[in-house]
């Protein structure tokens, strides 16, 4: 075995070289841009067709016009299988896909763990099969960004290509599963923050367009949901349109607002199997309750398309008023409050899933709800135009992303005619809960802990920094009663033109510097009767080994100071300069540019 493992790793050094010789760096990239995407459309379909499956196996037979007691039990079921199987066979976290991904590009040099290439497919599997209330986008994203992060490091590419792997990845698994390249071209740019240069837009494209085309070999041309596009848009609809912009950016926020909220409440409970039991009975309870909050919802999108009010009701309750339009509005309602709780409980309870699916059932049924009010107030409105911009409005709102949401729906309406209501939506859901809240869902916990990349090219590459690797430690210290003659025979052995003063417990008091004794070093008079603490000064400022380099480098221009020393604990640990941190500054943005 050792020996059959020695001559593969020798074949693919020999394979290395010869790429080397005979294919360009740019070529090379463009080939492995296709195998991320073939990889990747690969990966949608198996998880599509595998949750579908499931859920059909678990469903079939159902009576839609009365009580499923099996909407009590599947939810918990597939949480519980999700956990047992994250917790002991993969031992790792794998929940929040984007948000680790993201936080995968800002700290870990885009290395992203090889088993996230397939342990996401399973989990989300049961996790979605069973009933949980998020999406399969999130999971089949993280699991193409690993299949492009892992090619990457297999043959050696650097920081800059493994990124643009990655982006690859996340592409191709969009254009995957909605047969929208360039919905995953956007979703890469908007959501993952890469930015659009000459040499990554083909490499992206190329990515998405091979995974489009592997989703449209192996499940044909139906997408989620699919809707042909035949009413025209109607300008008089416009201050409609704009209604719906301003509510789905309120909604926006709700959902942000509450997905953290309650996540931040469920993570008191320590305990996995009581986190389990608690928000898995509240999960299948409103479940059991609302039937549309099962699974992703995308069967919900298609009832509300095709206007089919009777279908959203199905196995609830609210079915014997399904010819009632005032309780259809207020189960809506209902569903737009308890879907925020449904999706959150589903990961926090150790469910794996992402918001992706959830944002747009809640547009759609968010549009939809607009679109049937103003119509029993006496307009005359196509509610599937409103469904879709509708999906398109919370896109913009939550994740921040409006070019995403317009081409994704115009995609997948195979046409353009709803653009300008996209657009209009979409740009005013995203000012209207840009307002409330800067960061989406993805970016909020790294943004709090400063582990986010931006489009912003200098904080970009001060998050790549590492203070560490900045922290100069070869100066030679002294102590506060030391006189000035021991301090001139330190100087003597010294290299550097700083000396930190510590305490008995090395704990910084004072800094000296060669400037400030200059003028009395060769006054023998003084060597005995001066000690260094009349000499020392105090540092303007200190540097904790916790601080951000955003923070580090604020430091620096609020003090004018050319060193600071830094601390752990109140110890003192060595200096930072302002020459080095340009030096590395400059070394991480060569690293970090494309161009």
């Amino acid at each position: 075995m050792q020996f059959l493992t020695e001559k593969i790793s020798k074949l693919f050094g020999q394979f290395l070289i010869w790429r080397v010789r005979n294919i360009s760096q740019q070529n090379f990239v463009l080939i492995l841009a296709m195998l991320v995407g073939l990889f990747s459309g690969l990966a949608a379909v198996i998880l599509k067709n595998a949750i579908h499956f499931m859920h059909d196996l678990l469903t079939k037979g159902f009576d839609l016009t009365d009580w499923n007691y099996m909407y009590l039990l599947y939810p918990m079921i597939g949480i519980f299988i999700t956990m047992i199987f994250v917790r002991y066979i993969v031992k790792d976290d794998i929940s929040h896909g984007v948000t680790r991904i993201l936080y995968a590009i800002s700290k870990k040099e885009s290395n992203l763990k090889a088993h996230n290439s397939f342990t996401s497919i399973i989990a989300s599997t049961f996790t979605i099969g069973f009933g949980g209330s998020v999406g399969a986008e999130a999971p089949i994203v993280l699991t193409g960004s690993s299949i492009g992060s892992s090619l990457g490091r297999l043959f050696m590419m650097n920081y800059k290509t493994v990124t643009l792997l990655i982006g690859c990845g996340a592409a191709g698994a969009i254009a995957g599963i909605f047969k929208a390249p360039i919905a995953g071209l956007m979703f890469t740019m908007e959501v993952l923050m890469l930015g659009l240069t000459a040499s990554s837009v083909v490499p992206l494209l190329l990515s998405a367009v091979v995974a489009a085309s592997v989703a449209y070999f192996f499940l044909g041309e139906g997408a989620e949901f699919t809707f042909l596009l035949e009413a025209p848009f109607e300008l008089n609809n416009l201050p409609f349109y704009i209604l719906l912009g301003v509510v789905g950016g309120v909604v926006s926020q709700y959902m942000t607002w509450g997905t953290l909220k309650l996540e931040k409440r469920m993570g008191k409970i320590t305990n996995p199997y009581y986190k389990w039991l608690a928000g898995g009975f509240v999960l299948s309870v409103l479940i059991f309750l609302f039937p549309p909050l099962y699974g992703e919802g995308y069967d919900t999108i298609t009832a509300m398309l095709s206007d089919d009010s009777s279908a959203i009701v199905e196995n609830s309750i609210f079915y014997t008023f399904r010819s009632n339009n005032i309780a259809i509005l207020a189960f809506l309602v209902l569903i737009i409050l308890f879907k925020v709780v449904a999706s959150t409980l589903t990961n926090a309870s150790g469910g794996v899933g992402g918001i992706f699916a959830p944002t747009l059932f809640l547009g759609g049924v968010t549009g939809y709800f607009l679109a049937l009010l103003m119509n029993e107030l006496g307009a005359d409105l196509p509610v599937s135009h409103f469904t879709l911009v509708g999906m398109a409005a919370l896109m913009s709102g939550v994740m921040h992303a409006p070019l995403t949401a317009i081409f994704l729906i115009a995609e997948i309406t195979n046409g353009y005619a709803l653009f300008i209501p996209l657009i209009t939506v979409s740009a005013i859901s995203f000012l209207t809960n840009k307002y409330f809240e800067p960061h989406t869902i993805y970016t909020k916990r790294l943004a709090r802990r400063g582990e986010l990349i931006t489009h912003h090219k200098d904080k970009a590459v001060l998050t790549l920094m590492r203070l560490n690797k900045v922290i100069e430690r070869d100066f030679l210290a002294v102590k506060a009663d030391h006189t000035l003659g021991e301090l001139v025979k330190t100087i003597a052995k010294a290299k550097r033109n700083l000396f930190p003063v510590l305490d008995k417990e090395k704990r910084l008091i004072g800094v000296v510097t060669l400037e400030d004794i200059r003028e009395i070093m060769f006054k023998n008079e003084l060597y005995q009767s001066t000690t260094v603490q009349q000499l020392m000064t105090v540092p303007p400022a200190f540097i904790q080994t916790t601080d951000l380099m955003d923070d580090v480098m604020k430091k620096f221009e609020d003090t004018g100071a050319w060193n600071l020393p830094v601390i752990e604990d109140d110890k003192y640990i060595g200096f930072v300069s302002k020459s080095k941190i340009f030096s590395a500054y400059r070394r991480v943005l060569i690293h970090f540019s494309d161009d």
